[in-house]
């Protein structure tokens, strides 16, 4: 009997092939699946409900108040919204009519990348022909999210 065949086990050339191939397949797996892409996808989707959100609020709003309109505060320049309830909106386009008494939105939306700013993130104007536009600049991926309606 030769001493070969009473030793059990792996060579260290078998082992490093096998932790080898499995970091290979790691690697793939982690390409493929891409969890940046993916989470910053998901922030995109939150974003999309969001700048909806704080839309059909505002219609919502100027369809109750036929004899005002659109808030006030709207303009017709691109301008950050201003966190509910917050001491300072100066600079900012003020919605507090919209969460007053939560009859339109129970609170504004807020980035999921937002900063401890007094802004939501999110930006708010009207266009040449008095529609709204709200738009969501700190979008992922080259990504444009605005809704005009």
């Amino acid at each position: 009997m030769s001493i070969r065949s009473l030793k059990r086990g792996f060579t260290l050339i078998e082992l490093l092939l096998v932790i080898g191939i499995i970091a290979i397949l790691a690697a793939i797996v982690i390409v493929a699946i891409n969890p940046t892409k993916q989470l910053g996808d998901a922030r995109n989707a939150q974003r999309r409900a969001d700048v909806n959100t704080i839309l059909n609020a505002a219609y919502q709003y100027s369809i109750d108040n036929s004899t005002v309109g659109i808030p006030a505060s709207i303009t017709t320049t691109d301008t950050f919204i201003c966190k509910s309830g917050t001491a300072d909106c100066t600079g900012f386009v003020d919605l507090s009519v919209l969460t007053t008494g939560g009859k339109y939105i129970v609170a504004l939306p807020v980035d999921p990348r937002a900063g401890a700013t007094e802004e939501t993130g999110y930006k708010i104007k009207k266009d040449a022909n008095g529609r709204i536009v709200v738009s969501a600049p700190n979008a992922e991926q080259s990504a444009t999210i605005s809704v005009t309606r």
